[in-house]
Order: structure tokens, then C-alpha cells, then sequence
């Protein structure tokens, strides 16, 4: 896939307030300072598209844009930021499920994983949730230039037996490097293979709070 366009459409403090469900979706999403905001703008060739920042915790809202016109990528708050306060954990852990599991034209969640760490708790957790939701995900691999052959295939080992220990099979799985541009063609062919799994809403369709359509 060719990216040829890439605009901020808008951001949305509840799911009532994303863009009608009229294009296919996908998500990406992570821990705080996964380094997803480096990966957007890498994926569609852009320096600030999706804003960085090197303090956890900076995106706070659901942001849409609108890629080529005809699918929307998704820059999600990242969970597990344990510096912010216990009522903001409750509101972004409601935000994050509240969007996945009643946005209708979601196609797949990419989870980013820091592929310079063994797994995580919660990575393992929001990994569980989404498979006890029936929600497709892939796993996006962050950062591996920042460490060897041997350590990030030890990583990734513990993934693996993690995953099938549980799930039975491996999801996609994506290495990446923004630094590098690392893996920006496999997970574009990844959306442009699915995007046929998108449904479009019957023609006149109208769309109310709740993201439902009404004819």
C-alpha cells in the first residue's frame, strides 16, 4: 500500500464523539512511551502527524485520521501509565473499551509491544482481554535497533510460548524500528490485505450518539 495522503480528522473524549463508522478502522495502541507515535508518522511518512513526546502519557484522546481517503487510522491512548492518577487509569481504561468493543467498523487493534523488554503484565492482560472480546489485534514489535539478535529473540520467545500457551496461535506479528523504518511495508500490506473485511453501512444510513446506524 502507498500512502498518499495522511490528515488529523479530529479527537474524540468518547466513543459518541468518533467520525461516523463509515470507513474501515484500525487501531493502534500500547503502553505509555511504546513509541506509537513515531511508528504512525513513520507508517505514513510524516514527521509530526501523530505528536510525540517524550512524557508517558501524552495522548489522552481518541484520534482519528483519515489515510488515503478511504480508511481511518486510530492513535489511542496508551494504558498502564502509573503516574497518572488512579480516576484517570478508570477513565482511559472505559475509554479504551468502551471504543473497541462497540465500534463497528474496527477491523484490527495493533498492539505495540517495547521489543527491549520481557513481557509485560499488563501487555499480557489488555493481550487476554482482547481475545475473551473476539477482538482481532496484531502485535507490533517497537525499538529493535535498540538491542542485539540474541536478546530480542530471547524476548520474543517468551511472547511466543506466552501467546500459544494461552491463545493456541500466533497473531500477525510485526518487527519494527521508526528509527530504521523497520517493518512500515508488512504492516501496511496487513491493512490493505483486511480492509476487505469492512462492511459498509447501507447507503443513507444515519449515524446517532451511540455510533449506530438507523435507516
Amino acid at each position: 500500500m502507498e500512502i498518499k495522503s495522511a490528515k488529523f480528522l479530529k479527537s474524540s473524549s468518547d466513543n459518541k464523539g468518533c467520525p461516523p463508522p463509515d470507513k474501515p478502522e484500525f487501531a493502534f495502541i500500547g503502553r505509555s512511551n511504546v513509541g506509537k507515535s513515531s511508528l504512525i508518522n513513520m507508517l505514513v511518512n510524516q514527521k509530526d502527524l501523530a505528536k510525540t513526546s517524550s512524557k508517558p502519557g501524552k495522548t489522552q484522546l481518541i484520534n482519528h485520521f483519515t489515510i488515503n481517503d478511504n480508511w481511518y487510522l486510530v492513535d489511542l491512548p496508551g494504558y498502564g501509565y502509573a503516574k497518572t492518577s488512579k480516576t484517570n487509569l478508570d477513565k482511559f481504561e472505559e475509554l479504551i473499551s468502551n471504543y473497541i468493543t462497540k465500534r463497528k467498523n474496527l477491523i484490527s487493534v495493533i498492539i505495540l509491544i517495547d521489543s527491549r523488554l520481557e513481557l509485560q503484565k499488563i501487555d499480557g492482560e489488555f493481550m487476554d482481554w482482547c481475545t475473551q472480546h473476539e477482538i482481532p489485534f496484531a502485535l507490533a514489535f517497537t525499538k529493535v535497533d535498540k538491542l542485539g539478535k540474541n536478546e530480542w529473540a530471547s524476548n520474543f520467545m517468551k511472547y511466543k510460548k506466552r501467546l500459544t500457551d494461552y491463545w493456541g496461535e500466533l497473531p500477525d506479528i510485526f518487527v519494527t524500528s521508526a528509527e530504521k523504518r523497520q517493518g512500515k511495508e508488512e504492516i501496511l500490506n496487513y491493512i490493505e490485505e483486511n480492509l476487505q473485511y469492512f462492511v459498509p453501512p447501507p447507503k443513507g444510513a444515519k449515524f446517532d450518539d451511540d455510533d449506530e446506524d438507523t435507516i
